[in-house]
């Protein structure tokens, strides 16, 4: 056997046992036992990996009934969370430490999205009634957000790098995102912080993309988290259902612009959007970091939402990603 031959041996070798380790990493994940979970989705681009596995089949491969259940806002989600009403949902960092504050509640197993330098989760939208397009004219404009969620806090750290003082960051209470749509598209609210593809839909409509988090991408991601019941009853279920969601990731990044009619028919992507709107890659495995989650943990101290800190180890744990 010559050099080539051997080296073509031992490639083949080492491709051949990186796809039988990849696949009995795969049947490690599923289980023999049925599992039932409620899952809450909110109507943003960050919810269709969970939509993929479902059409797919992908849940089902995993041994897993998951019911998708849509809610409107973070309020909305917190409350279905408090009444044991669902199993997981797409939250983030803040809304899990305040759920966190004296007992370990809800814990955070893995990124849903993250903006990158291309790719925006959310942007401070003016409406196309307000005359605003830059950045200086927010200055104590009412600025239209969720309360307690990851729009509350990235509007005021983009705005704080941005040069703005506390008191020149003015908000508003609308929890609601098609609430928030509305009042913007009229022009009764000014602008407002948007998710995709709302933010997109807006700015079709001739709002303006004042401030976007790709500028600041280090401050904006959005999560997966479960109730930690749950999590303790069913840990063999939050694996399983995490290494469906990665098999639903790889395939959403393989062929993104297949999945708009998905996104369409389960009210993520309006109508006017259909051909103009990119679908992004989505993050795969990993949580957010300690600095990440201190920067949020310090935010909330200061706002007084919290009387003292919440440890990352109550809110975050990596170890049930595939």
């Amino acid at each position: 056997m010559n050099k080539n031959s051997r080296l073509s041996f031992w490639s083949r070798l080492a491709l051949l046992v990186f796809v039988l380790s990849m696949l009995l990493s795969a049947c490690a994940q599923k289980t023999s036992e049925k599992y039932s979970i409620k899952f809450a989705v909110l109507p943003i681009i960050d919810s269709l990996p969970m939509y993929v596995a479902q059409q797919e089949g992908i849940f089902e491969e995993y041994n897993l009934d998951v019911d998708l259940i849509p809610v409107s806002s973070g309020p909305e989600r917190d409350q279905l969370v408090a009444a044991n009403q669902i199993d997981g949902m797409i939250n983030e960092v803040l809304t899990t430490i305040l759920n966190n504050r004296t007992n370990k509640n809800v814990v955070i197993v893995r990124f849903a999205r993250a903006a990158t330098a291309e790719t925006p989760l959310f942007s401070i939208i003016a409406s196309a009634k307000s005359g605003i397009t830059t950045v200086e004219q927010l200055k104590g404009v009412k600025i239209g957000i969720s309360e307690g969620t990851v729009i509350a806090y990235l509007t005021d750290r983009m705005l704080q790098e941005e040069g703005f003082t506390q008191e020149e960051i003015v908000t508003v209470a609308v929890p609601k995102i098609p609430d928030r749509l509305t009042l913007i598209s009229n022009g009764e609210l000014d602008s407002g912080t948007m998710p995709e593809p709302v933010a997109s839909l807006l700015a079709l409509q001739g709002a303006a993309v004042v401030l976007a988090d790709n500028k600041y991408p280090e401050f904006s991601h959005s999560t997966i988290a479960f109730r930690n019941a749950f999590v303790e009853e069913n840990p063999e279920a939050v694996k399983a259902f995490l290494a469906a969601i990665e098999e639903a990731v790889g395939i959403i990044n393989a062929d993104p612009a297949r999945w708009e009619a998905t996104l369409v028919d389960n009210n993520i992507l309006p109508v006017p959007l259909q051909g103009k709107f990119k679908v992004p890659v989505f993050v795969t495995a990993g949580v957010p970091s300690q600095a990440q989650y201190e920067d949020v943990l310090a935010w909330a101290l200061d706002k007084e939402l919290l009387s003292e800190e919440v440890p990352y180890e109550r809110c975050i744990d990596p170890e049930f990603l595939p």
